[in-house]
């Protein structure tokens, strides 16, 4: 009598198993930090591990997306291509389990924020936001809210050291480790003294400016760079009778007929329609925008999304930033 053979199972091929799965955070931050710091010694002392182990997380990492995510030479650590966008996803969700414990303390004893800083300007700080402060303290009276007033670059500065959880200002050239979001805009104005021969024009040409000189902001300022843009690519000879910081200084001495200027729309207010004679410059200017500036893969916590959707109402800014867009 035959036997009957019972069929065997096809055996499934064999998962890749990676020891650390269970537990990816470790070789993330191990990226992570080895990049911030700038070297796998610093990384592992940060860390508490030995600098091996570093080593041995990063192999792993490379092993499972099967990319080269570090160059190693004698200049230290670089990123490649795949290792700056792994950096890029990894980043905040490092951070934001690194302070999820001082998060959800904050929560549990019925706080929102403990601080937040925001970076801006001067002229931001007095023209744009402070109905958003105004609106943010109403409900959010417990948050520390520290408005930095700086310069673009100084602003930028404090971003990439992680002293500001954002900025918000002008931006016209945007680095490549930064997001820019533009929220509003503003179109360049002529402001001259009521008696100026030129506050009689309904229309006034950049060519009429020739003869008058410009108060402006320093040279090392973005309203100087555009002005002098703008005359030299239209081949229109000006002069610059006074350099000044402040658009309210600027105004006041437009008022006592020591000049003309060109400001930005943010600064013009009803009462200096009153005692300014204003034209709108956008035919030949380009106008202005203000927004919201982030360095890229920065979490921002709850309280810091707060003040942005008070800048921009809605789920815009909210999803621009939870989706991690880039501004590439």
């Amino acid at each position: 009598m035959l036997r009957r053979r019972k069929a065997k199972k096809p055996v499934a091929a064999p998962e890749a198993r990676f020891h650390y799965k269970g537990s990816r955070l470790k070789p993330l931050r191990a990226l992570v930090y080895t990049v911030k710091l700038g070297s796998l010694s610093r990384a592992a002392e940060a860390l508490f591990l030995s600098q091996p182990s570093i080593s041995l997380m990063l192999s792993a990492l490379e092993r499972e997306f099967g990319q080269r995510l570090l160059e190693r030479n004698r200049r230290g650590i670089t990123l490649t291509r795949a290792g700056s966008e792994l950096y890029e996803l990894a980043r905040p969700l490092v951070e934001g389990w690194e302070q999820l414990d001082q998060d959800f303390r904050k929560r549990m004893a019925g706080l929102q924020a403990a601080r937040l800083i925001v970076a801006a300007g001067a002229s931001t700080i007095q023209y744009l936001l402070p109905p958003v402060v105004r609106a943010y303290r109403e409900q959010h009276p417990q948050v520390q809210l520290e408005l930095a007033n700086v310069t673009g670059r100084d602003g930028l500065a404090l971003l990439r050291a992680d002293q500001a959880d954002f900025a918000v200002g002008s931006m016209l050239d945007v680095p490549a480790d930064l997001d820019y979001a533009p929220v509003h805009h503003f179109d360049p104005m002529l402001i001259l003294p009521p008696g100026h021969a030129l506050a009689a024009k309904a229309d006034v040409r950049l060519e009429d400016l020739s003869p008058y000189g410009l108060i402006l902001p320093p040279k090392r300022l973005t309203t100087f760079r555009l002005v002098d843009l703008v005359f030299q690519r239209q081949k229109v000879p000006y002069t610059v009778a006074m350099e000044v910081g402040g658009w309210d200084v600027i105004k006041q001495y437009v008022a006592m007929g020591l000049g003309i200027s060109i400001v930005t729309g943010i600064c013009i207010t009803d009462a200096d329609r009153q005692r300014l004679a204003v034209r709108n410059m956008r035919a030949y200017f380009p106008p202005r925008s203000y927004g919201v500036v982030v360095r890229k893969g920065k979490y921002l916590s709850s309280e810091a999304r707060a003040f942005v959707d008070l800048i921009r109402p809605g789920l815009f800014m909210r999803d621009y930033f939870e989706s991690g867009h880039s501004g590439r």
